[in-house]
């Protein structure tokens, strides 16, 4: 909705929807937020659904060029209805299955050996590459020799186009110490995908069928992607709905719970979102899910979140209650929805009283 006189509208959804000032926001400042989209100031923002105390209170949609490059004509906006890339946001999804897996004893330990899972790549077997386990994948701290988001940025596209992509990454060779630096890397989160494959017997959209999106009632979404051997990709090849992307958020910040059945386990959850690495910058890494924080109104308020490439954001503000989730097409500008969007407007809002 893009009136400033309505609250989102209610659809059956599973959210429920109400006026921001009811629930403690400063609906002037969510309406500036509103009109700097609509004139174009923030551009190529797609979506943005802010939700506090499990309802949902500001929801906003916008033309833009999308991820493919495709510019959407002046007439069209993207709306409740349209599926949005969520690239590395896919991670922390795959993480919440990785607590699944432990509940159901289907994973024992974190601390396994990940070529345990591969007997068919004992040849890779050395001492320090048999020391990485799931904890170090999760945590981005495998070690191996990776370039994603430094020079020469080639190893995703590589492993993308590796007739096996799983051994694509296994036999990188070992640059630090597991454990030792962080080093972002979604060939880990590919294997983390395979991992719970085999020990699921089910593929990783199969396994997100049934134990997340069923039961959160999230039912239209695809994979873009996948590999050469025709799995889709853990790391950033979801598209859902934004009302859907923000309900996994509702999910986390419920501690694994929604309409009063636990999905994930509330411990996982909160092993999830503790720091067990350092990020780039002045982020901290839980397990897939980033761990940031913003000063307002003399405060520092601390939160996190699932962050995908070109301003794809699902960010969770313990304290406050609020769910945030983002969508846009900013390759060149990614930190956006949390500089501008939850630091200059949702923020403030929220704590103006």
């Amino acid at each position: 909705m893009d009136s400033e006189d309505n609250h989102p509208a209610k659809l059956d959804d599973g959210w429920p929807v109400g006026h921001p000032a009811r629930h403690g926001f400063d609906s002037a400042l969510l309406q500036e937020m509103r009109r700097r989209v609509v004139e174009g100031k923030l551009d190529n923002v797609h979506a943005i659904i802010v939700a506090r105390d499990g309802v949902l209170v500001y929801e906003q949609y916008a033309a833009g060029q999308d991820q493919n490059g495709i510019e959407a004509a002046q007439h069209t906006t993207f709306d409740a209805t349209t599926k949005h890339n969520g690239n590395s946001m896919a991670k922390s999804v795959t993480s919440l299955l990785v607590g699944i897996a432990l509940e159901r004893g289907w994973i024992k330990a974190l601390n396994t050996p990940v070529l345990d899972y591969f007997p068919e790549y004992a040849d890779l077997a050395t001492p320090e590459r048999s020391a990485i386990t799931l904890h170090h994948l999760l945590t981005m701290s495998d070690g191996l020799d990776w370039s994603e988001l430094k020079p020469p940025f080639d190893s995703l596209g590589k492993m993308r186009g590796a007739n096996d992509a799983y051994r694509y990454v296994l036999e990188r060779p070992i640059k630090a110490p597991p454990g030792r630096t962080f080093n972002y890397n979604s060939g880990a989160t590919e294997l983390i995908g395979a991992v719970l494959r085999r020990v699921s017997g089910k593929s990783i959209d199969t396994l997100e069928r049934d134990e997340l999106f069923g039961p959160l009632g999230i039912n239209d979404v695809e994979w873009h992607r996948r590999l050469p051997d025709g799995q889709p990709q853990a790391s950033g090849a979801l598209r859902a709905r934004p009302r859907d992307w923000a309900k996994l958020g509702q999910l986390v910040l419920n501690r694994g719970l929604w309409n009063n059945r636990q999905i994930v386990p509330s411990a996982w959850i909160a092993e999830s979102i503790k720091p067990h690495n350092n990020g780039p910058g002045l982020f901290l890494y839980g397990y897939h899910w980033w761990l940031g924080r913003s000063f307002c109104r003399g405060s520092i308020i601390e939160w996190f979140g699932a962050m995908g490439w070109a301003g794809q954001r699902l960010m969770i503000v313990p304290d406050l209650g609020i769910v945030m989730l983002v969508h846009a097409w900013l390759p060149n500008n990614m930190s956006l929805p949390e500089s501008i969007l939850l630091n200059e407007f949702v923020l403030p809002a929220a704590m103006a009283s």
